[in-house]
């Protein structure tokens, strides 16, 4: 008798990534669990447990060769992410993780010293959205694909995850989106949505109402060239985006 297929269709994949993994531990891990009550202290918000947990799954199964963190605030989801490498004794070649403060980048650089990471991440500090345009311009400047880039990215990510806020969170993963690999997943949760009218002079107000005004548009616009997941968890949704075709 031979044996089947069992391979989800690309159609398919991310329903399979966004599944829950049982075989992963349901416990906050330890480090993680300390830097969320720092954060609790600092008035700091982060995703809920649910949905670091079934990000950890999906980055569990999907095990990718190069990470980029968009939004490492101080590393409580990197923390997720390290004991996930930890205990699967396997680590990517590359983790990029980019947050605009620098006091934050010193907490990550404590937490990546803590799981011994150094040789395999790179904490960048700086606004992403500059850092991404300064890579686009270099890219555009340069003449070959083998030549050394001279930014801190990747050629490509198979893992892209991106935090910020509700209202700047389509306009990061739009920016983002081109330094997906072909069989890459971008994951992020989705913005707030406004509620109520808005005052037209309440600037953090519109910001928010235009920010999610992106957001639909950002989904719309990507249907047709990627294949698009929503997984409702407690705290927020986790969508994630694979390209639709190699």
């Amino acid at each position: 008798m031979e044996e089947q297929d069992v391979s989800p269709q690309r159609d398919e994949i991310l329903a399979h990534l966004l599944s829950q993994d049982a075989s992963q531990p349901r416990d906050e891990p330890e480090v993680a669990a300390n830097i969320g009550e720092q954060l609790q202290h600092m008035g700091l918000t982060t995703w809920s447990i649910s949905i670091h947990r079934r990000l950890r799954d999906a980055l569990g199964v999907l095990q990718p060769e190069n990470v980029l963190e968009v939004g490492g605030g101080i590393g409580h989801r990197t923390a997720w992410i390290y004991d996930l490498f930890e205990r699967q004794k396997r680590t990517p070649e590359k983790m990029t993780i980019i947050e605009q403060g620098a006091k934050f980048g010193v907490i990550i650089h404590r937490l990546m010293t803590r799981y011994e990471a150094q040789d395999w991440t790179n904490i960048v500090v700086g606004d992403p959205l500059q850092l991404a345009a300064e890579h686009a311009a270099w890219s555009l400047a340069t003449t070959t694909t083998a030549e050394i880039s001279e930014t801190p990215f990747a050629p490509s990510y198979q893992a892209i995850i991106i935090d910020g806020t509700s209202a700047n969170r389509a306009n990061l993963v739009k920016t983002y989106m081109p330094f997906l690999d072909s069989n890459g997943v971008l994951f992020t949760v989705e913005p707030d949505m406004p509620t109520g009218d808005v005052d037209p002079d309440d600037e953090q107000g519109m910001a928010l109402v235009d920010g999610f005004n992106g957001w639909i548009e950002l989904v719309q616009e990507t249907q047709s060239t990627h294949h698009i997941a929503f997984m409702p968890l407690f705290g927020g949704t986790l969508v994630a985006w694979l390209p639709r075709s190699l």
